[in-house]
């Protein structure tokens, strides 16, 4: 279990530091939609938005580390941040913003219950593998099991909004209010078959 949700968290934030790191606009994004979030000063956003992205990139590199004491720190830290992450959006909702979530880079999926839902569950996970007490050797095909069911589900948490935006059904164009009504064909009069015609 530990192993699973290790490689779950990793990558979940790798991922998500990846996507705000990719490049200076990516970075200006993220930093821009914690100021329509509406829960700090304009001011703050800029420290907030570093504190945040030096915070992920150290949960990861903790977890890949091949020792006890790093591993727990790493879940800790996961464990604080997406409590905060939960937080912070829940209130942002409350307040009525509709920002795109930045989550994992660019995104048109507005924030919603669901990244309140999956950031407390992810805390739980990281909570309860910082406290188990670390087993003795794995066996091969264990730990090959425990890590692909980690990547798997991380990629799908990662994945989850772009999944949703692809099958959701794409809305009609709204028809414009000043469109002309539609030209119907002008019947021509009938004229019976047996008339004849004179021409001068």
């Amino acid at each position: 279990m530990v192993l699973a949700v290790q490689s779950l968290v990793v990558v979940v934030f790798l991922v998500s530091s990846a996507g705000k790191l990719k490049s200076r606009d990516a970075v200006r994004e993220f930093t821009a939609s914690l100021r329509r979030l509406r829960i700090l000063p304009a001011s703050a956003a800029g420290p907030a938005a570093f504190s945040v992205l030096v915070a992920e990139v150290a949960v990861w590199a903790l977890l890949v580390i091949p020792a006890s004491v790093t591993r727990t720190a790493g879940f800790g830290v996961a464990a604080g941040l997406l409590t905060v992450f939960a937080a912070g959006i829940a209130l942002s909702l409350r307040r009525g913003a509709q920002v795109p979530c930045r989550c994992f880079g660019a995104s048109t999926t507005p924030l919603g219950p669901w990244h309140v839902v999956r950031n407390l569950l992810l805390a739980g996970a990281a909570a309860l593998a910082a406290v188990l007490p670390s087993q003795g050797p794995v066996r091969p095909g264990g730990l090959v099991v425990a890590v692909c069911a980690g990547l798997l589900l991380g990629a799908l948490v990662a994945l989850f909004d772009d999944l949703v935006a692809l099958f959701r059904p794409v809305p009609a164009p709204p028809r414009p209010l000043s469109a002309p009504p539609p030209r119907h064909p002008v019947p021509r009069p009938h004229r019976p078959q047996g008339e004849a015609r004179w021409h001068s």
